[in-house]
């Protein structure tokens, strides 16, 4: 294998079985002290029972080791039964559904990231929606400590908290297993060109969370896990592959949840919503995505207005026949060369699994040597 970068032709399904079996096989509940089970390969925790527990600063800090080994060299996944008070879910309920009603009548409908665009209802960036609609409900919801120790264990101080509130209907169907942000994102070809060392850090800058807002028994279809995935370096090339599909279906497990249990797991765990086989039961979740604090460049630069200024320049460039190569360096150091942080009611994935970067947008202005008041339109 080339340690510089990796393939999807190096992917071995022989491999990856070695590795989360083998993984499997070796978690032990004598591990994680401050556990009450392991259940279907996840490490369960009682919330109150760490309430209690948790009551000086050393106690804290071997809290914290021992998940964010859980999340690096365990399982990869941990349940936190009990996190939020359930009283403080179905007050949060109310303002989700409020602002999912908000939105049909606006006709708003929501893409979907692995699943088929309007099967569910969405709410897109719900952390800013919740604060504006429900303040107070925003703080109880907020103010939860499991939240933060999980948060914290993973990233340390700092970390950014992103939510997107996902209700799968009755007969809602089963996503694609898949790897969550941000190369898991990305499609092969697109991940492939980043080097093997950035495949081992994007699972370090994120932490993937989801909140029980409804009971959710198996037949409701919560979210399928495969303790010990995240540890497969090419796994964010290997999801995409048949072979991993169908180890995934005949191998994955779930976790069933009461109102206000949490599941906080690494995002480079092969997961995915389950389908919901009930007749009547609206499965509503809070799926958070909390970022490192460091996933910042070290200034703040207005890239669109460099563009604006820039791009005449370009245009005059591709005019006059100059070498694409030296245009395109230039255009790379001023544009903004990534998708994300996104307005999703805007920039939904509809069309793949992340809307164009602006790179991508002036790329193809250039192409098609649209003026610059078109290629800003794009960029608004």
């Amino acid at each position: 294998m080339n340690v510089a970068r990796l393939s999807a032709a190096d992917c071995s399904i022989d491999e990856f079985v070695e590795l989360v079996e083998s993984g499997a096989a070796a978690t032990s509940i004598s591990s994680y002290p401050f556990a009450d089970r392991i259940d279907h390969g996840a490490v369960v925790y009682d919330s109150e029972a760490l309430r209690r527990t948790v009551d000086d600063e050393r106690t804290m800090r071997a809290l914290l080791a021992e998940l964010a080994d859980v999340f690096h060299s365990g399982p990869g996944i941990a349940v936190f039964e009990g996190a939020v008070d359930p009283q403080v879910v179905e007050t949060a309920n109310e303002a989700f559904f409020a602002i999912i009603e908000q939105q049909r009548a606006a006709g708003t409908a929501a893409g979907d990231h692995f699943a088929k665009a309007g099967a569910n209802d969405r709410i897109w960036n719900a952390l800013q929606k919740l604060a504006a609609h429900s303040p107070e409900v925003f703080y109880d919801y907020y103010a939860n400590d499991v939240i933060a120790w999980a948060s914290t264990a993973w990233l340390g101080p700092g970390y950014q908290i992103t939510s997107q509130v996902n209700v799968v209907n009755p007969g809602g169907q089963a996503q694609e297993p898949h790897r969550d942000y941000h190369l898991g994102f990305m499609t092969v070809d697109e991940a492939e060109r980043f080097p093997a060392h950035v495949h081992r850090l994007s699972p370090m800058m994120t932490l993937q969370g989801a909140i029980a807002h409804c009971d959710m028994p198996v037949e409701s279809g919560p979210t399928m896990y495969l303790p010990h995935s995240h540890k497969y370096e090419l796994g964010y090339l290997a999801w995409w592959l048949p072979e991993f599909k169908k180890y995934f279906a005949d191998h994955h497990v779930q976790v069933p949840l009461r109102t206000g249990d949490a599941v906080f797991f690494n995002p480079a765990l092969f997961h995915g919503a389950g389908t919901n086989l009930t007749a009547d039961v609206r499965r509503i979740a809070n799926l958070l995505q909390v970022g490192t604090a460091m996933g910042r460049t070290l200034e703040y630069v207005d890239r669109r207005a460099m563009v604006e200024a820039l791009y005449p320049v370009w245009l005059d460039r591709v005019a006059a026949g100059a070498d694409r190569r030296d245009i395109d360096r230039s255009v790379a150091a001023a544009a903004e060369g990534y998708y994300a942080p996104l307005d999703l009611d805007i920039d939904q994935p509809t069309d793949g699994l992340h809307p164009p970067a602006p790179i991508d947008h002036v790329h193809r202005a250039l192409d098609e040597r649209q003026s610059l008041d078109v290629l800003l339109k794009h960029l608004a």
